[in-house]
């Protein structure tokens, strides 16, 4: 990636972001329908449409060194492992993150957007369309927020767009408490078990949920400490997250390997994780 330029690529892909949002709010305020994958996972209607428009904002209008980048998307076609291993560079993409917290309607549910270079994720993109606010980091150009999206204009510049964010972390401390992000609708003994282990070493332990891959956002801006994952997750659940909280100074460690996690392997399903801010380390 060391030719590459960035700026356009991260403004249009938030642009992507915020139509499929938008699109995504106009089946959240009606009376929509909710189906079953072969997993059983929930499907909806914003799903679709959200993974629509981004392919093809995707696949239509940006170039990476004079190529198309093809799209791994959640709800896109599968592509065989053999192909896909070829691959210098693809997007990774998850148009609706928390579908069962979108059925919820508790607002907790995210795009995500993250561009994949030699198995590491090197820009992404998350947007909360409830909250209208955004996340996003390339590597060596840092990891901002921007709350409110009225500022987005198809000529904006990227310094007037880090011009209205904020730099992340928001929040650095050393305090002797320590606050815990967990998945709102999966839970684990494992958790638990974590949990337990660190109430040996910090006087108070916080635990909040959060849904989606809002849980990598806060740790990322510094309103969490860490987000044990002792359960199952996708490459495109996590991708866009990891971007932005490496550029953040937090890590993503693969709790086997104690490396980051790593992405187009040929199953996409990840390993157990765990998200935390930089000076923090855990004996697993």
């Amino acid at each position: 990636m060391e030719n590459i330029k960035y700026d356009k690529l991260i403004l249009t892909t938030i642009l992507a972001a915020k139509r499929a949002g938008e699109a995504i709010l106009d089946v959240y305020d009606s009376d929509f329908a909710v189906e079953q994958k072969d997993d059983k996972s929930p499907l909806t209607l914003a799903d679709k449409r959200s993974h629509e428009i981004i392919a093809d904002v995707l696949e239509q209008t940006i170039t990476v060194n004079n190529s198309t980048v093809p799209v791994l998307s959640e709800e896109g076609k599968e592509t065989p492992y053999d192909e896909r291993k070829k691959r210098e560079y693809f997007w990774l993409v998850d148009p609706l993150d928390g579908t069962k917290e979108f059925v919820k309607r508790n607002g907790e549910f995210t795009v995500n957007i993250a561009l994949i270079h030699k198995h590491k994720p090197v820009l992404g993109i998350i947007y909360i369309p409830v909250k209208d606010t955004f996340y996003f980091a390339a590597t060596n150009f840092g990891a901002y927020k921007l709350e409110g999206s009225r500022i987005l204009t198809s000529n904006i510049s990227i310094k007037e767009l880090t011009d209205k964010s904020q730099r992340l972390p928001l929040n650095k401390n050393n305090k002797t408490s320590l606050t815990i992000v967990g998945s709102r609708s999966h839970t684990s003994e494992e958790l638990s078990e974590f949990v337990k282990q660190l109430s040996k070493k910090y006087e108070n332990i916080e635990f909040i949920s959060s849904g989606s891959s809002l849980k990598l956002c806060l740790v990322a801006e510094g309103k969490a400490d860490a987000y044990p994952r002792f359960g199952p997750t996708m490459e495109w659940d996590t991708a866009a997250g990891q971007a932005i909280a490496e550029q953040a100074e937090c890590t993503v460690i693969n709790t086997q390997t104690n490396e980051p996690l790593s992405y187009n392997k040929e199953s996409l399903l990840n390993p157990f994780f765990i998200v935390s801010r930089q000076g923090l380390s855990f004996n697993l």
